[in-house]
């Protein structure tokens, strides 16, 4: 398979990129989270983060992971969005159907070895209990020393097949 541009690979992207290039008009937006929001939400393809909330580019940062965890990664991210480009809420969203939720940690790696890669020292951070990972998350973001203790956190999980949001609250004593 050939790396890069090279080869044919991503022509259908190209082109498609001289169409959207041809009317961008974006231009102007700086960066900065013009509704003070983050969305931590997952890689999955069916997630549109924008058209969920009516939001349109320049609106909000958007995190992308496999199952919307908040790793060590996201919280870093997190940091950058709140004192550089203006965060001032942080909404985590995980989704129903989520493959994350459907594989252990062990299951992955064995996937990988059959490859032929040892992929054991990787944590992807899968779901057994999607509520219980959800409120987790939130409590990391809420007790981290890293954020604002003002920050506004909230949680839904986003459901594929609706589109609608149900919201999970974090355990306050945590």
């Amino acid at each position: 398979m050939p790396h890069g541009f090279s080869g044919g690979v991503f022509d259908d992207l190209l082109t498609a990129n001289e169409r959207f290039s041809a009317t961008f008009t974006d231009s102007e937006l700086t960066g900065r989270a013009a509704r003070g929001l983050a969305v931590v939400t997952c890689m999955d393809s069916r997630i549109d983060p924008l058209g969920v909330f009516g939001l349109k580019p320049g609106d909000a940062k958007i995190l992308r992971n496999a199952g919307a965890r908040v790793t060590d990664d996201v919280l870093r991210t997190l940091v950058l969005a709140v004192y550089l480009l203006g965060v001032n809420r942080v909404l985590v969203m995980p989704h129903t159907d989520c493959g994350m939720a459907k594989a252990t940690d062990e299951d992955v790696h064995q996937l990988a070895a059959r490859q032929g890669v040892d992929t054991r020292s990787l944590e992807f951070h899968t779901v057994p209990d999607q509520d219980a990972a959800l409120r987790h998350d939130l409590t990391r973001i809420r007790t981290s020393p890293f954020l604002p203790a003002d920050l506004s956190v909230g949680g839904a999980i986003y459901d594929v097949r609706t589109g609608k949001l149900a919201p999970v609250e974090a355990d306050v004593d945590s």
